[in-house]
């Protein structure tokens, strides 16, 4: 009998410590964690600066309120706004919350426009959050289900495909585009050079607003800070969480130009969003990722995990894909294969995850050892070459 609410299948086994890529349960045995917290600890876990950083502030500050100035919180947002060519943040406490703000800032965009009931294009097979709003924005009816009814307006169209977006030019209501730069939850899908490109054009031609959920890929995770510097564009709205505070709660929602000005006093706020304790978190988090040049990193270690992978399960006829930019990478598989994350927790004591029911998606710390790589890639592989679809 358990007092938590029924929300998760958890596996079985409690993590009671953590160093670097490995955890570690009650019983001492270390794992080998893959999955980083779902792209949440990508300095791994028990980071030394971090720790000290933590403590020391804990021993000075916790939290006031946003009613008063937190200086710790303006040296943050001066740091994300400098480095991701944005005017000005918000901060809250994750990204769920990031991607409300967005939502509200593009509709109260809309409304100073005279456009009264906005929509926000969004795409299929999307994932921004479980609040009733970004449950809405996500293009999964499998979580939406029982939840109705959604709030409304959104505009669905398919993911990479710029025509379907373009056919919505005509719509005098849609004022903004919410899309991930990459679909991590979706399995790990990388769309076309051009496609973010051209989304910027046509928000340029229409007056909308881009607004890139970076919940999952931001922060080094797919080889640049940000993984809209791939494409060489500007976004005009972008949201920030998980790894920015490697495990302290933390989200932001950054904006530029006009869309940097919508919110002011009364019109949106947080009790708890970027209180000393997790902007001073968030504060190393970021000089450790640029001080030690982690995002070039990164890009090299997945290139090679890539190529391992490719090497090795590429012939397989029930490997229909695998994908990856930095360290985010998906295997699709040819059926569903959520058996793979209890073997790889009790054969290889491996930490892994199964999304859309058949992509293995491997999220590992940036620490991992070239050892922890390899190990990686050889227990990865003889799990997806012993699966039986």
């Amino acid at each position: 009998m358990t007092s938590l609410m029924n929300t998760y299948a958890r596996l079985p086994v409690a993590f009671v410590r953590g160093e670097g890529a490995l955890l570690y349960d009650e019983a001492g045995t270390a794992y080998l964690d893959a999955l980083s917290g779902i792209a949440v600890c990508s300095l791994g876990h028990a980071h030394p600066r971090l720790a000290q950083a933590l403590c020391d502030q804990a021993n000075t500050l916790l939290h006031t309120s946003n009613l008063y100035e937190i200086p710790l919180q303006q040296q943050l947002g001066e740091l994300l706004c400098q480095r991701a060519g944005m005017d000005k943040v918000f901060f809250c406490n994750s990204g769920a919350e990031a991607n409300e703000t967005a939502i509200k800032l593009a509709r109260r965009w809309g409304h100073t426009r005279g456009i009264h009931q906005p929509k926000i294009i969004v795409m299929d097979n999307s994932f921004h959050g479980r609040t009733l709003s970004t449950l809405s924005a996500t293009g999964n009816a499998k979580v939406q289900a029982g939840f109705t009814p959604l709030v409304e307006g959104f505009v669905r169209v398919p993911f990479d495909d710029l025509d379907a977006v373009a056919a919505l030019s005509n719509d005098p209501n849609i004022v903004a585009i919410l899309v991930e730069p990459i679909q991590g939850e979706g399995g790990v899908h990388i769309p076309a050079d051009d496609y973010l490109p051209g989304l910027r054009h046509l928000c340029d031609t229409n007056q909308w607003l881009l607004m890139l959920d970076e919940v999952q890929t931001g922060m080094g995770r797919t080889g640049q800070l940000f993984a809209f510097q791939h494409a060489k564009i500007q976004p005009d709205v972008m949201t920030l969480a998980k790894a920015l505070g490697n495990g302290v709660p933390i989200g932001a929602c950054l904006a530029a130009g006009q869309a940097a000005e919508v919110l002011v006093p009364g019109s949106h706020g947080t009790t708890f969003g970027g209180n000393p304790l997790a902007c001073r978190a968030a504060l190393e988090v970021v000089h450790i990722l640029l001080q030690e040049n982690w995002p070039q990193k990164v890009a090299e270690r997945g290139e090679h995990l890539l190529s391992a992978f490719q090497q090795r399960l590429g012939h397989l006829a029930h490997v229909r894909q695998i994908r990856g930019r930095g360290l985010m990478i998906g295997i699709e598989l040819s059926a569903p294969c959520g058996s793979l994350v209890q073997r790889a927790l009790h054969e290889k004591q491996l930490l892994i995850n199964v999304t859309r029911d058949n992509v293995v998606r491997l999220l590992p710390p940036f620490v991992l050892t070239e050892p922890q790589q390899q190990r990686l890639v050889d227990d990865v592989c003889q799990l997806i070459e012993t699966f039986t679809p």
